[in-house]
């Protein structure tokens, strides 16, 4: 029976996982710092926490401590690294807390993996989409463009369109493939990809399997109702709880890719079991995309809410305007299909939501931050 190691286990992706992985067999260890960001100043409440709580090895520690590092890695034959900070907005003036996190804390796992004697056979490593930056876009012009990040100078006139590195025009967007440029738009893009290519080059030198998932919008039950920096339904999902309204950003058109927990857990157990994943990195979405009005307008509409649905024409320097992830070639070689359609997520979201105790709603103090700081326009 091998000991998969999650660090980040009691987080989102992290406690479904290890539910699933205690049901296929394996032992579970957890590696997590129960963050207040995400888990509450009380992590007793937290739900994600007490899925997990008394069912997997627990050890309450910090991915920059080099000694809760040597405990948890103890005996274990796959590390599933999660932990992570992860909001965009936060990331681009939190800047040395997301450098610290996502890659010194990387950079000392595989330090001990390379000096230490171990029985790690494989690491599998929550990438992210957001080491594209805009992604794959094509003009009619130049064919397939990855263009920069969108300038100021033209969001600040409400044109909020990609346009193409070379001509300037407008673009279409394609989906993006794991053979597309790199180019973060934000600090914590920037951390994800050197994160991504740190586990690659260190595990092919140490002769140590990586794969490495690049995870679209991740959503459903579980997310975190308390963290207002990540996470669009439930960040939308408790100013509407809260009877506040709900401002979108730029036009309300800008699409995102938004795959469900259980097919983003599929995903990584196909991962962990097979070989064809090994020094891989794959996209993992659900292959269709939805405009961030349509989502608000929905969870107005189902919670029966009354509230306003504002398009506010503001909009976050670091933002991506599409996304849409291409998944073949984890379909080809792994064997991942998305099961659950936005439809069907949405709304299993949603019936969880209604079971859960208000959060306290502090979405206006995190746009605050950024206002202070420059980068929300």
């Amino acid at each position: 029976m091998k000991k998969v190691l999650i660090t980040g286990g009691a987080g989102f992706i992290g406690s479904n996982l290890a539910i699933k992985l205690l049901d296929k067999g394996y032992k579970v260890a957890v590696l997590d710092n129960l963050n207040a960001q995400i888990h509450g100043e009380n992590p007793e409440k937290s739900f994600t926490y007490n899925m997990i709580k008394d069912k997997v090895e627990f050890i309450k520690g910090d991915v920059n401590n080099t000694n809760d590092w040597l405990i948890a890695l103890e005996d274990v034959n796959i590390v599933v690294h999660l932990a992570a900070e992860t909001g965009t907005g936060q990331s681009m003036y939190e800047i040395n807390k997301y450098i610290d996190s996502n890659i010194g804390g990387t950079a000392k796992m595989l330090e001990l993996l390379t000096k230490q004697q171990h029985k790690v056979e494989k690491l599998v490593l929550a990438a992210s989409r957001a080491v594209y930056g805009e992604g794959k876009f094509i003009c009619k012009k130049h064919g397939n463009v990855y263009p920069e990040s969108r300038l100021n100078k033209d969001m600040s006139k409400g044109d909020f369109e990609v346009k193409c590195p070379i001509c300037q025009e407008n673009v279409i967007m394609m989906p993006t493939d794991e053979k597309s440029v790199l180019h973060p738009t934000s600090v914590y893009g920037f951390t994800k990809q050197a994160q991504e290519q740190l586990c690659m080059i260190v595990g092919k030198s140490i002769n140590l399997p990586v794969v490495a998932f690049r995870f679209q919008n991740v959503y459903g039950p579980g997310q975190s109702l308390k963290n207002p920096y990540t996470g669009i339904l439930s960040i939308f999902s408790t100013r509407i709880k809260n009877g506040n309204d709900v401002s979108v950003f730029e036009d309300g058109l800008e699409t995102r890719d938004f795959v469900y927990i259980d097919d983003v857990t599929d995903a990584i157990i196909l991962g962990l079991e097979n070989e064809n994943s090994n020094y891989e990195s794959f996209n993992v979405g659900s292959g269709e995309k939805t405009d961030v009005l349509a989502v608000a307008n929905t969870l107005k509409d189902k919670y029966k809410a009354d509230i306003q649905i504002k398009v506010t024409g503001n909009y976050r320097l670091g933002d991506i305007r599409h996304n849409l992830g291409d998944i073949k070639f984890i379909n080809e070689r792994l064997g991942y299909t998305p099961k659950v359609s936005f439809k069907e997520g949405i709304s299993k979201f949603i019936d969880w939501v209604e079971l859960q105790e208000i959060e306290s709603d502090q979405y206006d103090k995190s746009i605050q931050e950024m206002k202070d700081k420059g980068l929300y326009k």
